[in-house]
């Protein structure tokens, strides 16, 4: 089996390039991709390159960390659309080839603390 990492670095740094071939080479061809906050779900390796490639907005993604290990891996995302930054948590798993065959977005949305909780915490 192909080293998922590897394989999650390419993807995400195919994505950056815009690279949509490279991009589609680390997919399986039955790759499901999710964003469990809308209740999204698109299924195949050419809809979710289009989707990919028709995502408005200059945006730009950075790897701040990926955690591997054999069939499945999880990267935290730093991206960039315009002014705007948010970070992403990414869940993968591989196929028998070493392929992305499924891939999970979580994008969390900022929001304040509950009141009470700062005598345990640190803002920053």
């Amino acid at each position: 089996m192909t080293d998922l990492r590897k394989t999650v670095e390419s993807y995400w740094a195919t994505a950056d390039a815009r690279n949509w071939t490279a991009f589609a080479d680390t997919l399986a061809d039955g790759v499901v991709y999710t964003l469990p906050q809308t209740r999204e779900r698109i299924s195949g390796r050419e809809r979710y390159v289009e989707f990919n490639r028709e995502y408005p907005g200059d945006w730009r993604v950075r790897i701040e960390r990926v955690i591997a290990e054999p069939g499945q891996a999880v990267s935290w995302t730093h991206f960039t659309v315009g002014l705007e930054e948010m970070h992403a948590i990414t869940f993968f798993t591989a196929d028998e080839q070493g392929r992305i065959a499924t891939v999970t977005d979580f994008w969390p949305e900022p929001y304040e603390p509950p009141a009470g909780r700062d005598h345990l915490t640190e803002r920053y």
